[in-house]
C-alpha cells in the first residue's frame, strides 16, 4: 500500500472531528487516521483503536481517494423490507378486517402486496406496525342463562 500523505488543515479536521463528529463510529475512523497521521504504525494504531488491519487500510484507502470527507460518510447498510412500501395498505385492510392468525395475515398480505413472507417475518412484522395479538373471552359451555338470573334475584336481594 502506498503511503499516505496528510496536510496540515487535514490533520487539524482529523483532531477536530475524533471528538466532534455526532456519529462514534466516524469518531473511531477519524481517531485511527489521526493517529496514522501522527506517525504511529500500523499495528500501534490497530491497538490503541481495536480495530483490524484490513479495517484501517480500508479507511486509509478511503481518505487517500475521498479526503477527510471521505472518511465523514457511514454507509451502514442493512436490509429493507419489501412492505414497507405498502404499509398504508396494509394497515388500513388489518384495522379492517383484523386477521384470527398470522396465517391468515400472511395470506392477505401476499393478496394484497403480491410478497409472500413466512408466518414468522410477518408477525415481526405486524409487531412494528403496532398491531397486537388480542385474547377474547369465552363463556362456560354449560351456562345456563335462566339460573343465572335467578341466583342473581334470590342472593342478591338479601343484601
Amino acid at each position: 500500500m502506498s503511503a499516505v500523505e496528510f496536510t496540515e488543515e487535514q490533520i487539524e479536521q482529523l483532531a477536530f472531528e475524533r471528538f466532534g463528529h455526532p456519529h462514534p463510529r466516524v469518531q473511531r475512523k477519524m481517531e485511527a487516521v489521526f493517529l496514522k497521521a501522527k506517525g504511529l504504525s500500523h499495528r500501534e494504531v490497530c491497538e490503541l483503536t481495536g480495530i483490524s488491519r484490513t479495517t484501517l487500510w480500508g479507511w486509509l484507502r478511503d481518505f487517500r481517494l475521498g479526503g477527510v470527507e471521505a472518511l465523514r460518510r457511514w454507509d451502514a447498510g442493512g436490509s429493507t423490507c419489501e412492505l414497507d412500501e405498502h404499509v398504508d395498505a396494509i394497515c388500513e385492510y388489518l384495522t379492517e378486517h383484523p386477521p384470527h392468525t398470522i396465517a391468515e395475515a400472511a395470506r392477505a398480505i401476499e393478496e394484497l402486496t403480491g410478497i409472500r413472507r413466512s408466518e414468522t417475518q410477518v408477525r415481526e412484522f405486524i409487531k412494528r406496525l403496532g398491531f397486537q395479538r388480542l385474547k377474547t373471552g369465552s363463556m362456560p359451555a354449560k351456562a345456563d342463562p335462566e339460573a343465572q338470573a335467578e341466583f342473581k334475584k334470590k342472593n342478591l336481594s338479601l343484601v
